[in-house]
This record gives C-alpha cells, sequence and structure tokens, in this order.
C-alpha cells in the first residue's frame, strides 16, 4: 500500500503554506486538494493540527458527559448552561433582540435607501416583516406574562403554545448558534470532515447521492441538535462543499432530532422500556426513507450546481470517491492538508460568529412567530383532525390499530415534532403498543416542521421553497407510516 501511495504522491507537487496563499486555491474542491502534497515537515504539523482539534471537536458533539447528575454531550451542557444561568435575563435579551428585528425590519424593507439595515432586510419577501413582527408580539407577551404582572390569554402564552415555544426552542436555539460559532471551527475546518466524507463516500454517495462528508451532519444533529446539522449544512453550502441538490438532500434528509429528545418523545409514548428497539429502528427509517427521497419529485429534480455558479461533473463526483485501500490514506492526506491550510483557531471563530450573528435575528423571530402560530392552530382547531382523516384509509390498509384515535398525529408533525405524542398522551394506556409505535417512528422520520428546521432552513437561505418541504413532508410521512406498519410488526409491537 505504501508503495502505491508513494508512486501516487510522486505525480503531484509539493507546495509550501506561501505557494498554496499566493495560488488562491480553492481547498474545498477535493480535485484541487488532491492535485498537491505538503513536505514531511508541513504534514507532520496538518495531521497533528487535526488530530487535536477533531479530538476536541468529538469531545464537544458526540461524547455524553455527566453533569449535575444529567448525562448530555458536551456542546448540550454548554448552551444549557448559558439557558439556565442567565434564566430571565438571558429571555430578556432574546425578547428584545427579536422586537427590535421586528421594528427595524420595516424600517430596512421600506424606508432605508440603503446601508446596513437596507442590505440586510432589502431580499425578504412583503410578508417577512409581518412575520417578524409577529414574533416580537409572541415573544413580548411570553416574557411580560412571566416576568410580570401584566397577563395575556393562555392561547398566546400558555404551555401548549408560547410557553413552549419561547422558552424551549427560541432561546434555546439562540445559545445553540452563539456556541455553535465557538465550536464550530473544530468540527468543520481542521479536517475531520474531510477524513469522514472520504471513509464514508463509498456508501453516502450510491445509496443518498450526497458526499460521504453528509455523515457528520447526521452524527451532529442525532447527538446534539436537528439545528446543528442544519447549520452545518448552511456552512458547507455557502463554503461550495454542497451543490444544490445535496444540500437539500442533506439538510431533509439528516437534520433529526437528538437522541435526548427522542427518548423525551419515546417515553411520552410510553415506551421507553423498549427505547434501543424504538430508537434504533427509527433512526434506520429515517435513513431508508431519505434513500428514496432523493429519487423522487420534488428533490430528484434539483440541479448539482454549486452556490457559484459552476456544475458539478461526473469527474468532480469521481474525485470525492476513493476506492479500495487507498481511502483510509488519502482521508489522511485530505485531513493534514486542511488543518495545515486553515486560518488560525481565533480567525475562524470570529468568522463562525459572525456567520452566526447574520441569522440569529431571522432565525428567532421566525420560529417564534411560525413556531407559536402553528401550535395555536394545532391545539385551538380541528385543522389537524380534519386533515388527519387522509391518512385512515392508509392506516386501516395497513391494519394499524386505533386509527380514529393516532390519524391526526400524522400531519400535525409538521407544526412541531413533539406534538404526535401529545395528542396521545391522555390515552397512552388505551392506545395499542404498536400504535404508538408508529406514531413515534413516523414523528422521528418526518424531520421537517414550523416550529425548529423549517423556519432555520429557510432564514439560512438554503435553496429551497416552502412548498418542496410541505411535498417532502407528506412524502415521508406517507412512506414513514408503511415501513413503521411493518417494523411494528417484525419487533413484536404489533
Amino acid at each position: 500500500m505504501l508503495e502505491k501511495e508513494t508512486v501516487f504522491a510522486s505525480k503531484r507537487r509539493t507546495l509550501s503554506m506561501k505557494e498554496i496563499k499566493e495560488q488562491n486555491l480553492d481547498l474545498n474542491d477535493l480535485a484541487v486538494i488532491d492535485s498537491f502534497d505538503l513536505s514531511k515537515k508541513d504534514f507532520s504539523a496538518g495531521i497533528l493540527k487535526g488530530i487535536l482539534f477533531t479530538a476536541i471537536a468529538i469531545l464537544i458533539f458526540f461524547v455524553p458527559v455527566t453533569f449535575n447528575g444529567k448525562t448530555d454531550m458536551v456542546f448540550g451542557i454548554m448552551y444549557n448552561f448559558f439557558v439556565t444561568s442567565l434564566g430571565d435575563v438571558g429571555l430578556w435579551l432574546v425578547t428584545l433582540l427579536v422586537c427590535a428585528t421586528g421594528v427595524l425590519s420595516v424600517y430596512g424593507k421600506y424606508i432605508a435607501k440603503d446601508g446596513f439595515l437596507r442590505n440586510y432586510f432589502k431580499e425578504d419577501s412583503a410578508v417577512h416583516p409581518l412575520l417578524y413582527l409577529l414574533g416580537g408580539f409572541f415573544t413580548l407577551a411570553f416574557t411580560l406574562n412571566k416576568t410580570t404582572p401584566v397577563k395575556f390569554p393562555e392561547v398566546i402564552v400558555g404551555p401548549a403554545t408560547g410557553g413552549t415555544i419561547i422558552p424551549a426552542i427560541v432561546v434555546a436555539v439562540f445559545w445553540i448558534i452563539v456556541v455553535s460559532g465557538v465550536c464550530m471551527p473544530f468540527l468543520l475546518n481542521y479536517g475531520f470532515i474531510d477524513l469522514i466524507g472520504s471513509l464514508m463516500e463509498p456508501l453516502m454517495r450510491p445509496v443518498w447521492k450526497v458526499p460521504g462528508r453528509a455523515a457528520v451532519n447526521a452524527i451532529a444533529s442525532f447527538v446534539s441538535s436537528s439545528s446543528v446539522g442544519v447549520l452545518i449544512t448552511s456552512k458547507l453550502y455557502r463554503q461550495g462543499v454542497y451543490t444544490i441538490k445535496e444540500a437539500v438532500l442533506v439538510v431533509t434528509g439528516f437534520s433529526a432530532v437528538s437522541v435526548g429528545f427522542a427518548y423525551m418523545v419515546i417515553q411520552t409514548a410510553g415506551l421507553e422500556d423498549r427505547f434501543l428497539a424504538v430508537y434504533f429502528s427509527s433512526l434506520f427509517l429515517t435513513m431508508v426513507i431519505s434513500a428514496l427521497i432523493a429519487r423522487m419529485p420534488p428533490f430528484n429534480k434539483k440541479e448539482d450546481v454549486y452556490l457559484d455558479g459552476k456544475v458539478q461533473t461526473e469527474e468532480d463526483r469521481r474525485t470525492t470517491s476513493v476506492s479500495g485501500e487507498n481511502i483510509f490514506v488519502t482521508g489522511v492526506h485530505r485531513m493534514a492538508k486542511k488543518a495545515y491550510t486553515a486560518n488560525p483557531l481565533p480567525s475562524e471563530i470570529v468568522s463562525s460568529l459572525k456567520d452566526g450573528m447574520e441569522v440569529i435575528p431571522k432565525v428567532l423571530s421566525l420560529l417564534a412567530a411560525v413556531g407559536t402560530s402553528s401550535l395555536i392552530i394545532a391545539e385551538k382547531t380541528p385543522f389537524f383532525t380534519y386533515l388527519g382523516k387522509v391518512f385512515e384509509p392508509l392506516l386501516h390498509l395497513l391494519r394499524i390499530p386505533n386509527v380514529q384515535e393516532i390519524a391526526p398525529s400524522f400531519p400535525v408533525g409538521i407544526a412541531e415534532m413533539f406534538l404526535p405524542v401529545l395528542l396521545i398522551k391522555n390515552n397512552v394506556d388505551l392506545i395499542h403498543p404498536g400504535a404508538r409505535y408508529v406514531v413515534v417512528a413516523v414523528s422521528i422520520v418526518q424531520i421537517i416542521f414550523f416550529s425548529e428546521t423549517i423556519v432555520v432552513m429557510m432564514a439560512t437561505k438554503l435553496p429551497l421553497k416552502l412548498w418542496e418541504l410541505v411535498v417532502v413532508f407528506f412524502e415521508r410521512t406517507v412512506l414513514g407510516i408503511i415501513f413503521a406498519a411493518l417494523f411494528a410488526r417484525l419487533l413484536g409491537f404489533m
């Protein structure tokens, strides 16, 4: 193997850091990164740097740690520390930011002729300022209701609506984005995803039609949060790593909820005694359905074009693939080059934080507006109950028990992924375990929901249209019901 690698390497030029900078090489293009070598000294420096920062990334995002009696990933402990430590001060900080966004969006969109605010809001649609203002109203109403004698109607600030969205999602996502800004460079900028991408490419490309690097998105979502998966995809798309089609498939196929949140869902459905079977079978179903969605409209019609307009060719796809015994060696070389040529850590963190600060105002405002509105519709109107009747024939065909009780749980998932199990919570003891399994599995498979992932996807300017997300939500739901019914029988739930 070493002989082959030596022959392969001998055909490439050896470049110093100065030469790489002078030639302004695109190091996100794997064909470019494979076209040169580092000197032995520079390679050693790069691989040591890559291993160190990769170890830090693994510790932050993927290693469970027990802290104050609770087990979570270091990343989760970090952002939850800020949420709990700042308490109402943090809540008011987010509230003022969201309210300011609503007011300033009107000025930036309709009054300002130039300047920062004009540039920030000018590409928003006419309805966006209304949503930002609505988000400001919902957030201010909840905060005043919680921290002052001023009270608002339960329908707006109650635990089933604003009381869920504002503290548990809007405030949490604020700190997720801030902490991500500090931690994400360790994960993305020093070769870890290039090593994983090289190892996973032979599986990811033919099965899911995405690069091997997408495996990092999936792992980060499962162990951290779905927002982290969306933010990683957005950053890699803007860096020119993913094409339009790849970014869309990754963000809608691999941004699943974290294991901690999944446990809450499974526990609420009364299936915690079989947590491992439910969780891992649901993840497997998510992967199967994501592979099918990649081959179905509307996403199979998406173009393999990068953000800068460059069309991905078959040669580009071959460049990312490495066969046989060279897979690991190539991955290590890519890791060393990316780590060696990356900017110093402080500048990478500053750049990452800047990216996060740009999306925070819009993300939080839309989460508050769309998330709270969706829960109000779900909780206070029969809309999703009527929509659930569409699924009843399929449920009867698959001979799933308790059809009428569980049917509304499937469409309501588009509002918030926790709602499906909340709808059956009060009747858990009366609903068949097989029916409960189907509700849980489908809610995990759906991935797309307004209270978080849809809003973050749209706010980070990923190449998606709202109608596409709605269509794919229902595609994933129908496929999820079919496969979940099969697995419920295979696992002995029915």
